[in-house]
């Protein structure tokens, strides 16, 4: 979690692209979903190689998605329980793919 700081930091930093996205038509959801699927495919396909350096390049990238998500419901007045329920979810689904990339790694070659 981001100390008051670097929240403030990134929120002024990804405003701007959140309300890009508004206007593109992409949903809060479906950036959720987007940063889930880029976390896990980070975690599944370069942790059991040992790539460790990459996997950890791609996890990082998506993982903006979850401080875009959010911004963009707040600027679109459509924050919801089922939005913040969602997001913490899958939160913890693509933990559980970082967790299970490192013990695929342990359990092939590692």
């Amino acid at each position: 979690m981001l100390n008051k700081y670097a929240r403030a930091f990134f929120t002024r930093v990804l405003t701007p692209f959140a309300a890009l996205l508004l206007r593109l038509g992409v949903s809060p959801d479906a950036v959720t979903l987007i940063g889930t699927a880029g976390v896990m495919a980070g975690a599944l396909v370069f942790f059991p190689m040992g790539e460790f350096f990459w996997g950890t390049i791609v996890i990082t990238l998506f993982v903006f998605s979850d401080l875009v998500d959010g911004n963009m419901a707040r600027q679109a007045g459509i924050s919801s329980r089922w939005g913040a329920f969602l997001d913490s979810t899958l939160d913890r689904v693509a933990d559980g793919a970082i967790f299970a990339g490192f013990a695929l790694w342990y359990a092939g070659s590692g």
